[in-house]
């Protein structure tokens, strides 16, 4: 893992560095949601057992996102830590989808089960789209 975190300088292609971009924006306004006009509906997913109360959650995870979506901007420098440091948030923030769907909680939308089954497929995307994006996938390939 310390020779990943060591890349300076790797190379992604021109749909790559596009997919980074739409990635970073998208990171931009699911974090200002956060903040905002979806906080309520972001509470929904705060699972039960996390020991903080659930705005706190969702006020510190919009601020984590909108730091991750400026880093997927604005960093070109270090793409390989971004890539895997923001597959692993959504990896981590994977049980709040787990959590809606389990408790039948509707909030984005999503008001029934399928909807909310059908969305828990979307994070192992979204942590594909983070690895590919940012150069991490072939990196980890290439370390093999």
């Amino acid at each position: 893992m310390e020779g990943l975190l060591n890349l300076h300088e790797t190379q992604t292609t021109t749909s790559q560095d596009v997919g980074r971009g739409v990635l970073g924006t998208f990171m931009l306004g699911a974090g200002t949601g956060h903040l905002t006009f979806a906080r309520q509906s972001f509470q929904a997913q705060v699972p039960d057992w996390v020991p903080m109360d659930k705005d706190t959650v969702v006020l510190l995870s919009g601020v984590v996102e909108i730091a991750l979506g400026l880093s997927m901007l604005l960093n070109t420098r270090h793409k390989v830590p971004m890539g895997l440091g923001l597959a692993a948030f959504y990896a981590l923030v994977f049980p709040g989808n787990l959590h809606q769907y389990a408790k039948r909680l509707s909030a984005f939308g999503l008001n029934t089960d399928t909807q909310r089954f059908v969305r828990l497929f979307f994070q192992p995307v979204l942590m594909g789209w983070a690895l590919w994006s940012t150069g991490a996938w072939k990196a980890l390939r290439q370390r093999k």
